[in-house]
């Protein structure tokens, strides 16, 4: 068992910044740690268990993060052998603890729409079908293996598979994408900022909404409307249209993830979103 004397977070902390504190979070996962130094500042160190997570989240927050000055952390330690970053802190309350239905919140995706849109704007290229046949590719590796758990039936088998099959036979814009945009990943404060990026990789710009479309826009449409307001285009018909197949994505792999983590509620997600594709 680590304990925090010779926790990796902390020695990379201690030797990037000096003497540190714990701050206690329990909205944090146990491989983040809140860290205060002595001159009050708030950094977060984060270890993974999982090298290409490590890889991915430090080449976003070097190569990307430039597109969102002034949103986004910085990284001022890291330890390749243990796959440990330290990062500041963005000031601000995380966006899913603010009052359901408030204009903060409806604020809160105005913003959000404002700074995915600069990210998108900066890294998009248009219309290739490379993306669409790497994702159904994907979708058929997951609908394999929610068969072989036994979470779906024949009938919902095909129905996925015919979202797999529109996937691979669609041209598409890419962009470099978050991956988990939603309210949990984003803090309202004097600036929005953005944290959790080791999703974070080039991928078909419209997947980016699917959270927000499947888990919180279905039952507040008005977030939808203001998040496009801030990010400057709405969705035409034919963009809505292939959102919805990202759709049997998110139903798919909620299912397995939420067998495996034995958690009702994901598994229940994936089995709402299933149904809505019928």
């Amino acid at each position: 068992m680590i304990t925090l004397s010779d926790d990796p977070r902390m020695n990379l902390a201690r030797g990037a910044l000096g003497a540190v504190r714990v701050v206690h979070d329990p909205t944090l996962p146990p491989r983040v740690l809140r860290l205060v130094n002595a001159e009050g500042n708030e950094f977060f160190a984060k270890q993974h268990s999982a090298r290409d997570r490590y890889t991915r989240e430090l080449h976003a927050y070097v190569a990307w993060g430039s597109h969102l000055i002034g949103h986004v952390p910085r990284v001022v330690g890291r330890q390749d052998r243990t796959c440990t970053l330290l990062l500041t802190a963005v000031p601000g309350v995380r966006v899913d603890m603010v009052t359901p239905g408030s204009p903060e919140e409806e604020q809160a995706h105005y913003e959000a729409g404002r700074a995915l849109g600069k990210l998108h704007d900066a890294t998009a290229v248009p219309r290739t079908g490379a993306v669409g046949t790497e994702l159904a590719q994907r979708l058929r590796n997951w609908i394999a293996r929610a068969d072989g758990a036994g979470l779906i039936s024949t009938v919902e088998r095909e129905r996925l598979g015919h979202y797999a099959d529109v996937l691979a036979n669609t041209l598409m814009d890419s962009a470099v994408c978050h991956l988990d945009y939603q309210p949990r990943n984003w803090l309202l404060g004097d600036a929005f900022g953005l944290c959790d990026f080791e999703h974070m990789r080039r991928d078909a710009r419209i997947r980016d909404f699917a959270r927000l479309e499947f888990r919180r826009w279905q039952a507040a449409p008005s977030l939808r409307t203001a998040f496009f307001a801030g990010y400057g285009q709405p969705l035409n018909d034919t963009e809505q249209r292939l959102l919805e197949s990202f759709g049997a994505i998110e139903a798919v792999t909620a299912l397995v993830r939420g067998h495996e983590q034995d958690n009702l509620a994901l598994s229940t997600h994936g089995r709402t979103v299933l149904a809505r594709l019928a």
